[in-house]
């Protein structure tokens, strides 16, 4: 892994990381994600994704595509691995660190531990509305890199975030010494930036909820979210 393509060092380095969770695995959708300022990008296999509507299938069923990806950006590139536990495959981990995929995310309760004994991939890892932020602690040591905050219960999904979220995702940051990423389970608009980096946030990934799913809405919304960054 170059430094470029470290997450870690994104996280570190920046105001806020923007990352774009793509609602499908296809290079024009990348290419649009990273022609507005996008630092990162993630993709998925293995995983039937609610927001999106999409069914992801095997790693082998984007080969080609998670190249061409690879081959035209040099920056942080992250996989869904997939969506339960009996989902994850060591051979198919094996072939996504081998294209070049640079950070895996995955619900805990999904991973499996030899997951966290794969070299050459940064770990991150999601939490539901179902964990304790008290029994979270410092995950760091554990060879984490970032914590993915999806929080929001389902059937939520979709609406404005409230002041009531800013204090949740406050409290998750001053509970781990990790990163606290937030996905767009709300509608983020990117006034909330400000709130989200005052609560401590690192980072935003921008999924299907908020980018839409063509290269013309992905744009529009990554250009958006980018400004605001920016003017942190």
């Amino acid at each position: 892994m170059n430094v470029d393509s470290s997450l870690r060092n994104h996280l570190k380095e920046k105001k806020m990381t923007l990352i774009v969770s793509l609602p499908k695995n296809n290079l024009d959708l990348a290419k649009a994600a990273l022609s507005e300022g996008a630092d990162a990008v993630k993709m998925h296999v293995n995983v039937n994704h609610r927001a999106s509507g999409n069914k992801f299938h095997s790693t082998e069923t984007y080969f080609e595509e998670f190249q061409q990806i690879r081959a035209e950006y040099s920056g942080p590139l992250g996989i869904v691995p997939g969506g339960s536990f009996t989902d994850i495959r060591r051979s198919e981990m094996s072939l996504l660190t081998k294209i070049g995929f640079d950070f895996f995310s995955i619900y805990a309760h999904h991973m499996p531990n030899w997951m966290m004994q794969l070299p050459d991939i940064e770990k991150t890892f999601a939490i539901t509305s179902d964990y304790s932020f008290e029994k979270l602690g410092n995950v760091k040591g554990l060879g984490i890199t970032a914590l993915e905050a999806s929080i929001v219960p389902s059937e939520e999904y979709g609406t404005p975030l409230t002041f009531q979220d800013i204090l949740s995702y406050k409290s998750l940051v001053e509970k781990v010494d990790v990163p606290v990423l937030i996905p767009s389970q709300r509608k983020l608009v990117e006034d909330d930036i400000s709130m989200l980096s005052k609560a401590g946030v690192k980072g935003v990934m921008l999924g299907a909820i908020v980018v839409g799913h063509s290269a013309e809405s992905i744009k529009k919304a990554v250009s958006q979210f980018r400004s605001a960054i920016d003017n942190l």
